[in-house]
């Protein structure tokens, strides 16, 4: 099984957001705690194209944005927040090779995935891209080669590393349900058809060219589609996990891709023993029966999603429980 994914047994990392706005302070705290799979953190305390849609959207290619009051929006020219989403990025890429330029093990950079953008951006006239299937195309035709040209960057600046691409997807189930509020929210935008979000997701992870993750921190994740359109490994919040996804979360284990448990709140908490913190991983994986071994090999252990609202302090402690937890688990299966 190891040699399907790029890290080693007993593996822990991080989902993407941290608090603070110094791209290097952040990068230092991730390489000390999370060595065997560090990330390139997102610092979204820095203001309108930091955060999770206005950084993907600063990669978009002929696909200019900017800030309303509503948030983000497709514009005709390129402008000041197109700009400084650019900036935040070159920055933060600088910030990387100059602290990290020697990697040489596994290293996971983070975007928004089409679905969650498209409902997230909207049209020039205030209507969410998702609303319209020819501007998705564009959007997802766009962003497939503005992540290939991000991905190829970081390869430049980590010359050593292979590259773990995760596509942030919170916002996926949602649009598969139907229940994606219209720019007024007086309605919901009609559901997107599962072939259609699969297709999308597909063009995007083929046009990167990196072992491909796929991050949604929200009920009803839908695993197969997941599967179907490439993605080698699936992030989840552990505690969002139902009996009733048994049979989907058994095929994928079963399929050899790898889980990224959330074990560890993602904010403030009084973290529970180390044991408390294992059982829940241990129990998803004694529902299956699948050998112990393997779950140390196919799981890594993370927080149960971004940290931008967490203490300094606390990110440490919860970065450190899930290497700790990790590690425990590998040694447990020894």
């Amino acid at each position: 099984m190891t040699s399907e994914h790029p890290w080693q047994a007993g593996t822990a990392t991080g989902i993407g957001s941290y608090p603070g706005d110094d791209p290097e302070e952040a990068l230092r705290v991730v390489l000390g705690e999370l060595p065997e799979l560090p990330h390139l953190p997102e610092l979204p305390a820095r203001g309108p194209g930091a955060d999770l849609t206005g950084r993907t959207a600063g990669l978009l290619v002929d696909l200019p944005v900017r800030v309303e009051p509503s948030g983000w929006r497709f514009s005709d020219r390129p402008g000041r927040d197109t700009l400084r989403s650019h900036d935040h990025l070159t920055r933060d890429l600088d910030v990387l090779e100059e602290v990290a330029g020697g990697h040489d093990g596994p290293f996971k950079i983070q975007v928004c995935g089409p679905w969650t953008l498209a409902a997230t951006i909207e049209l020039r006239h205030g209507d969410r891209a998702l609303k319209d299937p020819g501007a998705v195309r564009d959007l997802v035709a766009s962003l497939a080669e503005g992540v290939a040209a991000h991905v190829a960057d970081v390869r430049r600046r980590l010359p050593a590393a292979e590259i773990v691409l995760q596509l942030d997807e919170p916002g996926l189930p949602a649009a598969l349900a139907g229940t994606v509020p219209t720019a007024s929210g007086f309605s919901r935008l009609r559901a997107v058809e599962a072939p259609v979000a699969e297709d999308a997701l597909r063009q995007v992870i083929e046009a990167a060219d990196a072992f491909p993750v796929v991050h949604c921190c929200a009920r009803n994740v839908p695993y197969g589609l997941l599967r179907a359109a490439g993605a080698k490994a699936i992030s989840v919040d552990l505690s969002l996990v139902p009996r009733r996804d048994d049979d989907a979360v058994g095929e994928t284990i079963d399929a050899g891709v790898g889980l990224f448990l959330g074990a560890v709140p993602g904010t403030d908490a009084a973290l529970p023993s180390l044991q408390a913190t294992a059982a829940p991983v241990k129990e998803l994986w004694r529902r299956f029966g699948f050998p112990p071994a393997r779950l140390a090999e196919q799981v890594v252990i993370t927080p149960a999603c971004g940290m931008a609202g967490a203490s300094p302090r606390y990110v440490r402690d919860a970065l450190k429980r899930c290497r700790d937890t990790a590690r425990m688990l590998y040694e447990a299966a020894d």
